[in-house]
């Protein structure tokens, strides 16, 4: 079930970061620009979406689409949600975290998500229902109990705006009881990290729906745990995420609340 949709996925996801590697640290300066305040694109980007989207447009024509960059198209009841470079910031710096993340969503949520990071050559796969792969091979999340000695991923940025205060006095509850916390600057990648066992947790406010399309396929279909601040299913219309382990993403919940 769902073969030819997975092999999109992974085809549109390949195809994009093909695209990416020819541009990582030769970007022209001048062809980086600003959407918003300190919220960067670049030519990058948008040669890699639409790879992606031609990928994904020849195989699926009749499905939707949601790219960062070119926005909505199509149908919503079936569509493909896409961020052709998650981590733009780090790539326009040449700092060697970023990937591309692609998903198919129809009204129940995810159907198949893949996350690839193309310089590490990793590449995390998930089919809804069917479990989730790192490189092929079955991936769980990690067997960490509890907040206590974890190693927890997290993101913030620039747009949090007004929202920072209450995310900074949550991240000062959860550092005293973590082993480490990290901020790579993907969340794409938090996601299958979290997924795969790398991380045992994570917590972020404000994604957009290309942000975490694919990653929370990989955390569920890996056995993890997900739900927004306020331990409900609206992670996706809010953009706030708790995810982890069972155990790891209660105690988050409970110590973000305060």
């Amino acid at each position: 079930m769902y073969d030819a949709q997975r092999e999109a996925c992974l085809a549109a996801a390949q195809a994009g970061g093909k695209v990416l590697l020819g541009y990582f640290r030769k970007l022209d300066p001048a062809t980086i620009t600003e959407k918003t305040k300190n919220d960067v694109v670049s030519e990058a980007d948008r040669a890699a979406e639409a790879a992606i989207h031609a990928e994904l447009d020849f195989r699926f024509p009749q499905y939707g689409f949601l790219g960062e960059e070119g926005g909505s198209h199509g149908s919503a009841d079936i569509r493909w949600i896409v961020d052709p470079l998650d981590g733009t910031l780090n790539f326009v710096q040449g700092f060697p975290h970023w990937c591309v993340s692609v998903a198919l969503w129809d009204a129940e949520g995810p159907v198949v998500g893949c996350v690839l990071d193309p310089l590490r050559d990793d590449c995390f796969l998930a089919v809804r229902g069917l479990g989730a792969t790192w490189n092929g091979r079955p991936m769980r999340v990690s067997q960490q109990a509890g907040l206590d000695g974890a190693f927890i991923a997290t993101g913030f940025a620039f747009q949090l705006g007004e929202r920072w205060p209450a995310f900074n006095a949550a991240l000062g509850r959860v550092f005293p009881r973590a082993k480490g916390i990290r901020r790579a600057g993907s969340a794409a990648l938090d996601l299958a990290h979290v997924a795969c066992g790398i991380f045992d947790g994570y917590f972020e406010l404000g994604l957009k729906p290309w942000d975490l399309a694919a990653g929370v396929l990989l955390v569920q279909e890996a056995g993890g745990a997900i739900t927004d601040w306020e331990g409900g299913q609206r992670w996706f219309e809010s953009g706030n995420l708790v995810v982890g382990t069972r155990g790891v993403a209660q105690d988050l919940l409970e110590t973000l609340e305060g």
